[in-house]
């Protein structure tokens, strides 16, 4: 991608950004250079992030006031952006106490071939039997992160399932999936889910989210089927822009051969804890 593209895909990237949580139920609180989210009523938690179109650099202290009022609220401490687009904002986060995060930001290729369908993975709808264990997956996949195989598996995921979160975080999936403002795909062996993810659009911009391998699982390529699922689906949806933010370069590396490249950084900040 030239320098042209890839600034015209950051400023696009910047408005789904601003727009994802206001469709997802949240309320927006100015706070000058930043902008805190807040989600009213059941649904996912969002962050803090650069105002749109804001003038003007976020400093220690407006980073202090946004976790202030976050603490007030009983939200999660956290601020997410794009390193390229806010470069002085992970300055001001680190000197409030935050660790910063960074993952590979990458858009797919509309020239790349598409992956062949992957014959254990298929879309989840609302009523779907699996589908509280297709949320559940990418949290013990995230508890242990990268791409090494391993220990949790079905076992572990059965467990996870019986806690009262999983069906909270089945609720919210659900009415997402039959609102038709998400899709969801997972891999399935012998009834276990073992991979699962979702596309979140606004517009004709889609950005895949939460796809997560079963520790013991990783290492077949079911990560890759269920972008693939995604990404079909979201093409068809009338898709143009498909994006994603990787866990690590490992990670990266395995999506850049799905004809994902990288035009940016994301950046996430949270208390150390």
């Amino acid at each position: 991608m030239t320098d042209h593209m890839i600034d015209s895909t950051l400023s696009e990237l910047e408005r789904y950004y601003d727009t994802v949580p206001r469709v997802g139920g949240a309320r927006a609180e100015d706070f000058g250079p930043l902008t805190l989210f807040v989600q009213e009523g059941a649904g996912w938690p969002y962050y803090a992030r650069p105002a749109l179109g804001g003038s003007g650099e976020a400093t220690a202290a407006d980073v202090r006031r946004v976790l202030s009022r976050q603490q007030e609220l009983g939200v999660p401490q956290a601020f997410e952006w794009v390193a390229e687009t806010s470069p002085s904002l992970r300055a001001a986060v680190e000197e409030a106490g935050l660790t910063v995060h960074a993952h590979p930001l990458m858009v797919l290729d509309p020239s790349a071939e598409p992956l062949p369908p992957h014959p254990e993975v298929r879309l989840l709808g609302a009523d779907d039997p699996l589908l509280t264990a297709a949320v559940t997956v990418p949290a013990l996949a995230f508890a242990a992160p990268g791409t090494t195989v391993g220990e949790a598996g079905p076992a572990e995921l059965a467990a996870a399932t019986a806690e009262p979160s999983a069906e909270e975080g089945r609720a919210r999936a659900a009415g997402k999936l039959a609102a038709g403002t998400s899709a969801m795909a997972a891999a399935v062996r012998d009834g276990v889910v073992l991979c699962s993810g979702m596309y979140n659009p606004v517009g004709d911009v889609a950005e895949v989210v939460g796809v997560g391998t079963l520790p013991s699982a990783r290492r077949q390529g079911l990560a890759l089927g269920v972008t693939a699922a995604l990404v079909a689906e979201a093409l068809s949806r009338g898709a143009r822009t498909v994006f994603l933010s990787a866990g690590d370069e490992d990670v990266a590396r395995i999506y850049g051969r799905a004809g994902y490249r990288r035009v940016a950084t994301a950046l996430i900040a949270e208390p150390q804890g």
